[in-house]
């Protein structure tokens, strides 16, 4: 259940790079009192320009910083600076200054798993992140699905949210919301999200879906198969990958898969291309400029299902994307309505994430994002039952409990207060052991545990809805 929150809640962020910045900015919005140790000059007065948090000049082994910033009233240190071993000793200097909660980025995966010398438990930190592998498994999750597109699994599975794109033919082009709903009563559904352009929207019922839109679709799990015949997608099993690139994210992607999935990695360097055909055994690696339309031919673009691009360049990873999507296409005669062939691309900037997803990408990720959702689903852990990022929208999914006497159980949804319009959409409640599908006579009652789906910069609206 959301608590009221307070500025009591106090979190410290060592380090203000793209994780860190990110974190700040979500937890400000949140109403967290937020404090960050940075030592970079340019970090810091652009922090400074758009952030309201307290911004101390520093490193994040000065001791004098820690002191400065008085530890002791702190409920949580994050370390995400760009070092591991900073990162590792400040979970010490932390758990030594009696901070609760440690977290900390690490990138190498030689510390922090199961079978590290050197575990969580010895590190002193109650949650590690390893973002290229945060990521990796990801990927290798959304390659592994069977249907056509992204799938997500909440509330124990009982409720699924489907991914889809709208094409030019797809029977729910140029319709709006409430019309879809009347052409399919046999079963509950509802677009809970929509992305466009560079926008991520939280539409009504008057919305019009147009072509080249990514929505979001909550069903109950039963129905998943009618609401993929209705956005007109496919099922298909998909085993061929070709990776762009051969960093940390694209070789743990072919460590993880390479056993079930036939894979293709093609990597401009020609050292590390060869270094990777040893380390790689079952993985067919190819050296060469996966952003040149005929070096992809000769790879074998056209063979594929899966393309994924994962080079350290976000417009290489975007425009190869679009290239191999194309040519595959182009291969098997089909339309962009298809789904059969699959692109995923990382991005490192958020509005990227968006847009990438409603140009003709089918997944674009981003790890910075990835790693600040898992450390605040982590901090949100005991006002949350579970969070969940929807990848391509800027936006997130949470399942929640009423609070007697919130302002959600006052009325229908229907007539909420129209300020929560546009931001928060309840999704589905869980009512008699069973989850429903909500829609707009549906009248929240207290303690009843609620799926909400809000911008990401929203979440403190839902905490006021669902808290007295």
């Amino acid at each position: 259940m959301f608590r009221q929150n307070s500025k009591k809640e106090r979190v410290l962020i060592l380090g203000l790079g793209g994780v860190g910045y990110y974190l700040a900015k979500r937890l400000q919005y949140e109403e967290y009192a937020v404090t960050a140790i940075e030592s970079d000059p340019e970090q810091l007065r652009y922090a400074d320009e758009t952030l309201d948090i307290r911004l101390v000049k520093g490193h994040a082994m000065d001791l004098e910083c820690w002191q400065e910033v008085q530890p002791d009233k702190f409920i949580c240190v994050i370390a995400v600076t760009d070092n591991d071993a900073v990162n590792m000793m400040a979970a010490q200097i932390a758990d030594k200054l009696g901070i609760p909660n440690k977290i900390a980025r690490i990138r190498s995966l030689q510390y922090g798993l199961k079978d590290s010398l050197l575990r969580t438990e010895d590190l002193k930190i109650d949650l590690l992140i390893h973002p290229e592998n945060l990521v990796a498994e990801e990927i290798a999750r959304l390659i592994k699905l069977r249907d056509a597109n992204e799938v997500i699994d909440i509330a124990k599975g009982q409720v699924q949210m489907v991914a889809a794109r709208v094409g030019d033919h797809s029977p729910l082009a140029h319709k709006k919301l409430k019309d879809i709903t009347r052409d399919y009563p046999d079963f509950d559904f509802r677009v809970v999200a929509v992305a466009r352009g560079i926008s991520t929207i939280i539409p009504s019922g008057n919305m019009e879906i147009l072509p080249h839109d990514q929505i979001i679709v909550m069903v109950a799990r039963q129905h998943l198969a009618n609401v993929m015949k209705m956005a007109g997608l496919q099922q298909t099993n998909r085993q061929r990958l070709m990776i762009l690139g051969g960093g940390l994210v694209g070789k743990r992607v072919a460590e993880l898969l390479q056993k079930q999935v036939e894979i293709k990695l093609v990597e401009i360097d020609e050292d590390r291309a060869a270094d990777l055909s040893h380390e790689l055994p079952k993985v067919e690696v190819l050296h060469g400029d996966g952003s040149n339309a005929e070096a992809l031919t000769m790879a074998g673009v056209q063979e594929v299902d899966t393309f994924l691009a994962a080079t350290g360049d976000n417009e290489t990873n975007i425009m190869s994307s679009l290239l191999a999507k194309n040519m595959m296409l182009h291969e098997q005669g089909n339309t962009l309505d298809s789904g059969a062939e699959k692109t995923i691309a990382l991005v490192t900037k958020e509005d990227y994430q968006v847009l990438a997803a409603t140009i003709g990408l089918d997944i674009a990720l981003n790890r910075k994002i990835m790693a600040a959702n898992a450390i605040l689903k982590y901090i949100r852990r005991s006002e949350l039952i579970s969070v969940a990022h929807l990848h391509g929208f800027d936006a997130d999914v949470v399942e929640v409990v009423a609070a007697a006497k919130s302002p959600i159980t006052k009325k229908p949804l229907a007539k909420l207060d129209p300020f929560y319009r546009g931001k928060i959409l309840v999704g589905a409640v869980l009512r008699d052991g069973v989850w429903q599908v909500a829609v707009g006579d549906t009248h929240i009652k207290p303690e009843e545990r609620v799926i909400v789906v809000c911008l990401s910069l929203q979440l403190k609206e839902v905490r006021k809805l669902f808290s007295v």
